[in-house]
This record gives structure tokens, sequence and C-alpha cells, in this order.
């Protein structure tokens, strides 16, 4: 009896290790997950530094090209040509403006996955520690057998005997 009392222990200890691994898992994945989402938004806002560098010198040299063209076709830089580069430097500044918010938008969109890649990382920790606990309860009230239990207040004398002390001895020498 004492053997397949410790061998239901055992079976309660790995089932209840076995949900605290799992979850232990899940979290340490949700937490790479995390990571990796993080490193995408890093990449994702160095991308676009880049690309707006790219933008602004490319506006420019088309600026200066423009005033060049503008030079060399003997007209002054005054009245028309200048609202023409204000209204392209303007132009060039709305676009710069709108790669910096798709990518703000981008990086938002990735560290809000590794926020919640994080959530889903403690919520499976906590759903292991819960299934660890019913594992064990389960597994601590397997072992109790009723016909194996100690009753208090009986007696562990057969019933004849249990009648004598309580009642006299009635009985014959």
């Amino acid at each position: 009896m004492c053997t397949l009392a410790l061998l239901g222990l055992a079976g309660t200890a790995v089932s209840v290790g076995g949900a605290l691994m799992q979850g232990q898992q899940q979290k340490q994945m949700a937490d790479y997950q995390a990571r990796v989402y993080e490193q995408q938004a890093l990449a994702e806002a160095q991308s676009t530094a880049l690309d707006l560098n790219r933008e602004r010198r490319k506006q420019d040299l088309l600026e200066a090209q423009a005033r060049a063209q503008a030079g060399a076709s003997g007209v002054g830089i005054a009245g028309s040509p200048t609202e023409v580069l204000a209204a392209n430097a303007r132009q060039g500044q709305v676009d710069l403006n709108s790669t910096r918010y798709s990518s703000q938008l981008r990086q938002n969109n990735l560290n809000d996955q590794a926020a919640l890649s994080r959530f889903q990382g403690r919520q499976a920790m906590t759903d292991s520690i819960f299934k660890a606990g019913g594992s064990l309860i389960d597994g601590l009230s397997g072992l109790y057998n009723p016909s194996r239990s100690v009753a208090f207040g009986g007696s562990s004398l057969s019933p004849r005997a249990s009648r004598a002390i309580i009642g006299g001895y009635t009985g014959l020498y």
C-alpha cells in the first residue's frame, strides 16, 4: 500500500513539475518573441532615419539644381522662382513627415506586439501555476482512501468487546 501511495505522490510531483515547466517555457518563448519585436522596431527606426537622410539629400540636390537652372537662364532668384523653390521645399518636408509618421506607426505596432507577447507569457506562467495547483490537489486527494483512514471516537476493539466495556460485562467467566 505504501508503494502505491509513493507512486501516486511521484506521479503528482511529475504532473505539477510538468505544468510549471510548460508555463516557464511558454513565458520564455513569449519573452523571446517580445525581444524580436523590439529589435524589429529599432531596425525600423534606423531604416527610417537612413531613408529620411537620403530623401533630405535628394531634396537639397534638387533645390540646388533648380537654383542653378534659374541662375543659368538669366532669371534672378526673386518672385516666381523663389515661390516655386519654397513650395518644393514645403512639399519635401511634408514627404519627410509622412515617412516619419508611417515609420512611427510601424514602430508602435511592433512595440505593442512586444508588450502583448510579454503579457501572454505572464498569463501562460499564471495558468501553469493554477494547473500545477490543480494537479497537486487532485493527486493528493487521490491518495485518500476512507477505508484506510483513522476514525476518531470509535473503538479498535471488536463490537462485542466494545459493548462489554460500555454496558458492563454480561458473559460467563
